[in-house]
């Protein structure tokens, strides 16, 4: 699993561009992890939306789909370099999930409460390798996933952090304002929506997230 700056891709987020733009563009400014987020498509133009975002991610970054296991099978079926899948609690339970998609692709999962996270403790305990990492949220209110749950704050962060046995990417109305504080909690990226999919220049502010990441004057 990477670390650094991971983004959603979401299909709600991008001001009317093809989600395929923002990809190139997020890759030529360093992202090294994309999630494709489209849970206003259907099955076909989904798919389709995986192929085109993978002739842009190829060899470059890491590419998973939102929730959908099918089409991520599909979109491999038709030649996509498409790496794993990304799955949340109210979808099949993530030991199923390793079953259908293999040893080797990559499986996040998102969780938020102490609970959650105890469960992907003991099921990567019992089934090593099961769970990648932990997507971990909302850090703070955010207005593209209208059903998150009680925002966790930094310090919430930092418990989750602690008690998970699997890397944590911090995801939830996260900006370049966030970066010392996510990367103060020891998660491993930090994942941004809007401040990419939305920006001017999602290229500019893909290398400005990066940049503060690692540290660097942007």
């Amino acid at each position: 699993m990477a670390s650094g700056i991971y983004l959603v891709l979401d299909s709600n987020s991008t001001a009317g561009r093809p989600l395929e733009d923002i990809a190139a563009a997020a890759v030529a400014g360093g992202v090294t992890t994309i999630q494709l987020r489209c849970k206003d498509l259907p099955s076909g133009e989904f798919t389709a939306r995986v192929l085109a975002c993978a002739r842009h991610t190829s060899g470059r970054a890491t590419l998973l789909v939102n929730d959908r296991i099918d089409v991520y099978l599909a979109a491999r079926a038709a030649g996509a370099d498409v790496q794993g899948v990304h799955i949340g609690q109210s979808d099949i339970p993530a030991d199923l999930a390793r079953t259908l998609i293999g040893p080797h692709a990559v499986l996040g999962l998102s969780a938020s409460t102490d609970a959650e996270i105890d469960t992907a403790n003991e099921l990567n305990a019992f089934a090593p390798g099961t769970i990648d990492y932990l997507g971990v949220g909302a850090v703070h209110a955010t207005p593209t996933k209208k059903d998150h749950p009680e925002p966790l704050g930094y310090e919430g962060l930092a418990v989750a952090v602690a008690r998970g046995n699997a890397p944590v990417v911090a995801i939830g109305g996260l900006d370049a304002t966030d970066v010392p504080a996510v990367r103060a909690s020891g998660a491993a990226s930090m994942a941004v929506v809007r401040a990419i999919c939305a920006a001017d220049d999602p290229r500019a502010a893909t290398a400005n997230l990066i940049s503060l990441w690692e540290g660097e004057t942007p």
